[in-house]
């Protein structure tokens, strides 16, 4: 086994791989761009090595910067992580030339399965089902465009080279076909530095299988069971279970078979994942093979009680698989959620900030129930639009899948985060969808639940105000006692010669132009107790630290959790989160008699091109613009009918949230 590994990724899977190295007493060596220079993974890696500025091309996608760095280390073998070089050639061929093992398969077996076109044709050779479509070399658009009429629409046009839904788009129009593979190639180029696509069959309502495979220098292939990967949003993974519900014995069987067969056709060593695509009958169809670990990796870990990790390190070393396919079993079942940083009512974009707060859910391994959080980041971090917006992977493993919905459940509701938007409440309410309890799994299915996913805004719970009011008490004592320790006039108490003492907090939801304001009147009377008005209660606190309040709330205890955030006040209690604003009586707003018509940037990016021309009349929801943000694109539109009159930014140019786009002029009123 080598000593020195070098980690060629960042944030999770970094410290996923630092983990295991370390019980295996490996020395670890982690790489850093300017953005990431007291980023987790630097943190807890032995040793960190800067690659170059935020610009991943410029550092985690550099070859050259990172084999400089194994070498200036003295690192013995590399691991890639997944994303960004994890499954490319190049890098494993330089590092045989360097003398640096690759924690991966061989250059030849990426190059084979790496290309999502060269790869069908591989498995059509090796009688593998493949789903219907063009995967030839002629990228010219009007070629392209001809295949897909051929085919039939829908068609999903997706990158040779691509993962994690990036370059896919779905095309059930030929008029809306240029478009779209214009915008996937875009996104190809700036993803994976290579803009070929295919074009496929679009087969509607597919579960998404995935098979994890793992093969050695010794010439044994094994699988270790399959994944439900069904769950998705702009064709990227949301949640993962593992084993697949519902899955007949000897499909199970043959899938798991297939998967070893793609992976003994190419000579595979390492971990890879064989992923199919299942259509309503009950057909499979080989998808592709991403010739590295996957994120969702641990609902197999949690299943087997393996760590892929150790076992990847392991064959790098050239040691057999640990296990023959007979001795692979299973038991229980695990769900994983990838927790963002993004706004699902804003057609998922990414959030990026400070995380100010971050309390996840308690670790836990209690028998057959786990729950477990992996993640780079911790509070005081920061979300940034340099890189993927994931927070953290939430994995739970129950006795079956009812335990595990319930401990994924329970675990959502615990997670708190407070800086940026993210998709907890989100994936909350997609668990309890009835889809994913029945199950009745397949890629539409967040489609098809839109009305349970994106449900009416709820009225403002009393018990969401009065815990709200008494934390504001809590932290003026806090503020009090500090400012004079030991002063009688700290206490705060509510002693007056005669009258009532009184604490008067005004509160209002925290959503753009709302005013609807909500005053709580707590009066004092008697040790940490108060009459809260309107609704007449007694209230007491029994404890205020940071940031987590309990109180006794008419005969009820009330335990959440209150963050200030300027003039913002995040309240969690019960399981959801409510954005509130203090205001300041006193203040007098001054309003603007223009309208406001213009488009404003959901998140920081860039402005990738203009969909209309200025003077022109648009109606409300007409595309705009393109922009793209952590390589993904998002179209924006208009937000009323009217005239363009006019946009900001150029294409190229960078945008930070908030900043206005584009000015439509409402047409006058009549």
């Amino acid at each position: 086994m080598f000593n020195r590994l070098l980690i060629a990724n960042r944030g999770e899977i970094a410290c996923r791989i630092i983990k295991t190295a370390r019980r295996m007493g490996i020395r670890t060596i982690a790489v850093y761009s300017d953005a990431d220079a007291t980023a987790r993974h630097v943190r807890l890696a032995d040793e960190a090595v800067r690659i170059g500025p935020a610009a991943a091309r410029e550092s985690y996608l550099s070859i050259e910067a990172i084999l400089a760095a194994a070498k200036s280390t003295g690192a013995e073998a590399l691991h890639p992580g997944y994303g960004f070089l994890s499954e490319n050639a190049d890098l494993a061929e330089a590092c045989a030339k360097a003398g640096v093992i690759f924690v991966g398969p061989t250059a030849a077996s990426i190059r084979a399965m790496g290309s999502k076109s060269s790869a069908k044709a591989l498995m059509v050779k090796a009688n593998v089902p493949v789903t219907p479509g063009y995967h030839g070399d002629d990228q010219a658009p009007a070629h392209l465009a001809t295949e897909a009429a051929r085919i039939g629409f829908p068609v999903l046009i997706k990158a040779t080279a691509g993962g994690g839904g990036k370059g896919m788009r779905r095309v059930d129009r030929a008029e809306d076909f240029e478009a779209n593979l214009a915008s996937c190639k875009r996104e190809a180029a700036s993803s994976f530095g290579d803009d070929k696509v295919l074009i496929e069959k679009y087969i509607e309502r597919p579960r998404h299988l995935e098979v994890q495979v793992f093969g050695d220098t010794h010439g044994h292939h094994v699988h270790l069971f399959e994944r439900d990967c069904s769950v998705q949003r702009r064709h990227q993974k949301v949640l993962e279970e593992a084993p697949a519900p519902d899955l007949p014995v000897e499909m199970r069987a043959q899938m798991g078979a297939t998967a070893v067969l793609a992976a003994r056709t190419v000579d595979y060593v390492g971990a890879g994942t064989v992923e199919f695509i299942v259509d309503p009958t009950g057909h499979f169809y080989f998808m592709e093979m991403n010739t590295r670990l996957q994120v969702e990796h641990p609902v197999t870990e949690e299943i087997t009680g393996l760590d892929l990790v150790e076992w990847q390190l392991k064959v790098a070393a050239g040691e057999p698989l640990p296990l023959a396919q007979e001795q692979i079993t299973h038991s229980g079942h695990s769900i994983e959620a990838r927790v963002y940083a993004e706004n699902p009512d804003a057609g998922f974009a990414p959030s990026v900030g400070p995380l100010v707060y971050l309390a996840p859910p308690a670790a836990r391994d209690a028998g057959v129930e786990q729950v477990r959080v992996d993640t780079g980041v911790e509070q005081g971090d920061a979300i940034t639009a340099s890189y993927d917006p994931m927070i953290a992977k939430l994995i739970v493993r129950g006795a079956d899948r009812a335990e595990a919905l319930r401990l994924m459940r329970d675990a959502l509701a615990a997670y708190q985060v407070v800086g940026v938007t993210t998709n907890l409440e989100f994936l909350g309410r997609l668990v309890r969808t009835k889809s994913f309890t029945t199950p009745d799994l397949d890629t539409s299915l967040i489609e098809r639940e839109h009305e349970a996913l994106q449900p009416p805004p709820a009225e403002l719970p009393d018990d969401v105000l009065r815990l709200a009011a008494l934390a504001e008490i809590a932290d003026r004592w806090h503020v009090a006692a500090a400012a004079e320790p030991g002063s009688p006039w700290s206490r705060l108490d509510g002693f007056r010669l005669s009258g009532t003492s009184a604490h008067v907090i005004t509160l209002r939801a925290a959503a753009p132009g709302s005013d609807d304001r909500h005053e709580v009147r707590a009066e004092h009377v008697g040790r940490a107790t108060y009459r809260l008005v309107p609704g007449d209660v007694t209230a007491r606190i029994t404890s205020a630290a940071s940031h987590r309040i309990a109180a006794e709330i008419a005969g009820r205890a009330i335990h959440g959790t209150v963050v200030p955030l300027g003039t913002k006040r995040h309240v969690f209690l019960g399981g959801r989160k409510w954005e509130l604003e203090l205001v300041d009586p006193l203040y007098v707003a001054t309003s603007s008699s223009a309208a406001d018509g213009g488009l404003r940037a959901p998140m920081s990016g860039k402005v990738v091109t203009h969909l209309a021309k200025l003077g022109e009349t648009v109606a409300k929801g007409a595309p705009l613009l393109v922009m793209e943000a952590m390589k993904m694109e998002i179209t924006l539109y208009a937000p009323h009918a009217g005239k363009l009159a006019s946009f900001r930014y150029a294409p190229g140019e960078q945008v930070a949230e908030g900043e206005e786009l584009a000015i439509v002029e409402a047409a006058p009123a009549s």
